[in-house]
C-alpha cells in the first residue's frame, strides 16, 4: 500500500492540522488502499521542546503582540530574495527529518506548514530526498519559511499567490494549482444569493477557542444587543463557555467544542453571517458557505497579513471597535448595494479556483503517489489544468 505523510507543526489545534485532516479524510473516504499518517516533526524530535515552543508562542502573542508582529515581519515575511539568518536549527531538524523519512518510507509528503517544507526543500537540493512533496498553504499569503523551488507542487489560495510564485521564484506554472485553502468536504459549498434577514439576524462568533483575540470586550458590548442573536463558538475554552452561560441571556448562546463537521456545517446553514478573526481556515469555510464575514479582532503576524488580503479583495468587513458593533452589523446586512458588491467579490475570488471539485483534487494527489519520483506532479497538475480549461467539474 502507498503511504502519504502529512506534515503540520506543533500539537495545538490549528489551521495546519485542520487542512491536513480535511485532505486525509477526503482521501480515506474516496480512494482507499492508502496509508495516511500525520506527524508533527517537533514532537517527533522532542515532546518537551514542542510543549515549550507552543507555550512560548501562546504567551508571546497574548502578552506582547506588537513585538511578535514585528518579529514575524522581520524573520518570516521578508522579501523572498533575502536570505534567512536564523538557521541555527537546521543541523538537528534536518537530521530528524531524514530519520523520519527512513522510518516511515512515504511515497508522498504533504506539507501544511512552512517549517517541514523548508527542511525538505534543503534535503532535495542536497540530493537527500527524492520523494515528491506538495505544499498546501493555509493562509492567504506565502511567508519566507516555506520551501519553494524544490517542491513538486503547490496548492495555493489565490491567483495572486500563484503569480507571485511564478514571478519571484520562477516556479513553472504547471506546478501550481489554485485550490483555495482546502476545507473539509462535510462543509458543503453554497451557491445561494444573499437575501437580507427577514427576522432577527443570527450571527456566529468564532475565535474564542484559545482565549486570545479580544473576545471579552466584544461580548461585553453585545450583552446589551436588542436586534441580533449570537452563537459563540467557545471550542475548548471552558472558562469562556461557563461565563457566557452564567449570563443567562436569550440572545447569546455559547457553544462547546464541536467535533462533528456536519454539525458545524449545519450551524453555518442556520446563521446569516459570521464574526471572526481572519484565520485562513475559518475564513475559507465562510467563503465556501457564502457567509458575510465580519472581522472583530486579529492576532499579530499571520492574521494581520490575511486581513490585508481580505480587505484588498473586498471579501470581509472590518468592524470598528470604537463604534457600536450592533449598528455596524445591521447597516451592512441590510444594505443591498453593499452586499451585492460583496457577492461580486466572492464570485470573482471563486472563479480564480483551478481545482474546483474533490474528484480532481483526489486525482491530482493519487497521480502524485503512483508516478515515479522525478517530476511527479507535473503530469498530474497539468492534467487537472486541462480538465479545468475544458470546463470539467
Amino acid at each position: 500500500m502507498k503511504k502519504i505523510l502529512f506534515l503540520p507543526l506543533l500539537q495545538m489545534q490549528s489551521g495546519h492540522h485542520q487542512v491536513a485532516e480535511a485532505l486525509m479524510d477526503l482521501l480515506k473516504n474516496h480512494s482507499g488502499h492508502l496509508i495516511l499518517k500525520k506527524v508533527d516533526l517537533l514532537s517527533y524530535t522532542n515532546k518537551s521542546l514542542e510543549k515549550m515552543i507552543t507555550n512560548g508562542y501562546l504567551n508571546w502573542i497574548r502578552y506582547a503582540p506588537e513585538t511578535y508582529n514585528l518579529a514575524y515581519k522581520s524573520f518570516f515575511y521578508m522579501p523572498g530574495t533575502k536570505k534567512q539568518s536564523f538557521n541555527w536549527y537546521q543541523p538537528l531538524f534536518l537530521k530528524k527529518m531524514e530519520q523520519l523519512l527512513l522510518e516511515e518510507k512515504p511515497d508522498l509528503l504533504v506539507c501544511t506548514h512552512g517549517f517541514p517544507s523548508r527542511l525538505l526543500n534543503i534535503l532535495k537540493k542536497k540530493g537527500k530526498c527524492d520523494i515528491p512533496v506538495i505544499n498546501v498553504y493555509t493562509d492567504f499569503f506565502v511567508n519566507s519559511v516555506w520551501g519553494k523551488e524544490g517542491m513538486d507542487a503547490h496548492f495555493v489560495p489565490s491567483q495572486q499567490v500563484k503569480e507571485m510564485l511564478v514571478e519571484r521564484f520562477h516556479i513553472p506554472k504547471h506546478r501550481i494549482m489554485v485550490t483555495g485553502i482546502p476545507v473539509h468536504e462535510e462543509i458543503t459549498k453554497s451557491s445561494k444569493t444573499y437575501q437580507p434577514p427577514q427576522a432577527r439576524p443570527k450571527l456566529l462568533i468564532a475565535g474564542g477557542n484559545s482565549g486570545l483575540g479580544g473576545m471579552g470586550k466584544l461580548l461585553e458590548e453585545l450583552k446589551n444587543s436588542s436586534g441580533l442573536d449570537f452563537f459563540v463558538l467557545c471550542g475548548k475554552n471552558k472558562k469562556l463557555y461557563e461565563e457566557i452561560r452564567s449570563w443567562q441571556l436569550e440572545h447569546i448562546t455559547p457553544l462547546p467544542y464541536l467535533s462533528s463537521r456536519s454539525a458545524m456545517n449545519q450551524l453555518y446553514e442556520e446563521v446569516d453571517a459570521i464574526m471572526t478573526k481572519p484565520g485562513g481556515v475559518t475564513v475559507s469555510e465562510a467563503l465556501h458557505k457564502k457567509l458575510p464575514i465580519f472581522v472583530h479582532s486579529m492576532l499579530p503576524g499571520q492574521e494581520k497579513i490575511n486581513l490585508r488580503f481580505l480587505k484588498e479583495h473586498k471579501l470581509a468587513f472590518v468592524l470598528d471597535q470604537s463604534r457600536s458593533i450592533e449598528q455596524q452589523l445591521l447597516m451592512v446586512l441590510h444594505n443591498r448595494q453593499q452586499m451585492k458588491e460583496w457577492e461580486k467579490a466572492i464570485d470573482s475570488y471563486q472563479q480564480g479556483m483551478e481545482l474546483t471539485s474533490k474528484e480532481t483534487l483526489i486525482e491530482t494527489i493519487l497521480d502524485a503517489v503512483n508516478q515515479q519520483p522525478k517530476n511527479v506532479l507535473a503530469g498530474a497538475v497539468m492534467s487537472s489544468a486541462v480538465l479545468h480549461a475544458s470546463g470539467a467539474q
